[in-house]
């Protein structure tokens, strides 16, 4: 494990190199809410950023564009066939899909149109809070515990601590082995796991969840990332990038005694000014 967590962090700087090298193409649909800062963070992280949604335009946008994702945190029927559309091209043209099924767990509508993306489209990665993948989970039959899902944030009971760290890291292996796809797992602690390798990362800032977006950006630089990259590599240079970013803006925010709307403004900052050294030595990452 120790030869395995060196060769990952050796990795970085060549993967980094990759994504900044190729600025790949990031079509986005995520929500109206958190558009702004999704496309500022993957310029930040060294992408570009396309965020088209009109179906007549999608199939040409796809078939350029280096990665696709997915965010259903606004949902419509509009959205919901552009989805469809965008997947289906993004398929055939080998182009990733990050899925980021945002709130999955809490209505029917989002537990149908992500069970139908999942079933009819190959995903590269799903990056999502730990409740909304332990709900695909449930729904794909890897558990059948009875989680519920508190809007769009963490349910209490999900939270990842040392404690429950081995059961949640077992969960989000099988379920990424079961649907061929590297899963993403973002709280205190945050869980990557391609179905072979599974990495606990331990960074970040309780200040993250704070603001509105930071999961809608760090699956947009996934996106990037991945764009640029492989899955498991790129996931875990996006998770390694957010994280550290939000610890350095907290740092910059306690010192000038300052608030989320600075944490946010911060966070975009320090995104822009990853580095491989300060991923590779400020790193707190462990093989499960």
């Amino acid at each position: 494990m120790t030869n395995q967590k060196e060769s990952l962090l050796n990795n970085i700087n060549e993967t980094l190199s990759q994504i900044k090298e190729k600025n790949p193409l990031t079509h986005c649909i995520t929500n109206s809410v958190t558009i702004n800062d999704c496309a500022n963070a993957v310029l930040a992280i060294g992408g570009s950023p396309f965020m088209a949604e009109d179906a007549e335009e999608l199939e040409e946008v796809v078939t350029i564009a280096d990665a696709l994702v997915i965010n259903i945190g606004k949902l419509s029927k509009e959205q919901i066939n552009s989805m469809n559309v965008s997947a289906k091209a993004a398929n055939e043209t080998d182009t990733p899909i990050i899925l980021d099924p945002v709130g999955v767990g809490v209505t029917e509508l989002r537990n149908k149109t992500t069970m139908n993306l999942i079933n009819n489209y190959n995903m590269a990665a799903i990056r999502g809070n730990i409740t909304e993948i332990k709900s695909i989970a449930k729904l794909v039959g890897v558990i059948d515990e009875n989680n519920t899902a508190k809007g769009v944030d963490v349910n209490i009971d999900d939270i990842i601590t040392e404690e429950n760290l081995s059961a949640n890291g077992e969960i989000i292996r099988e379920l990424a082995e079961k649907l061929d796809t590297t899963i993403l797992a973002s709280g205190p602690i945050d869980i990557l796991s391609d179905g072979k390798t599974t990495i606990a990362i331990d960074n970040g800032d309780d200040m993250m969840p704070l603001i509105t977006g930071s999961g809608c950006m760090l699956s947009s630089i996934v996106g990037s990332c991945i764009g640029g990259s492989t899955p498991l590599e790129g996931s875990l240079v996006a998770i390694l990038a957010m994280n550290l970013a939000g610890e350095k803006a907290r740092a910059k925010v306690d010192e000038k005694d300052e608030g989320t709307g600075s944490f946010r403004a911060y966070l975009i900052d320090y995104l822009y000014k990853t580095n491989a050294e300060s991923l590779i030595n400020e790193s707190n990452i462990r093989i499960l």
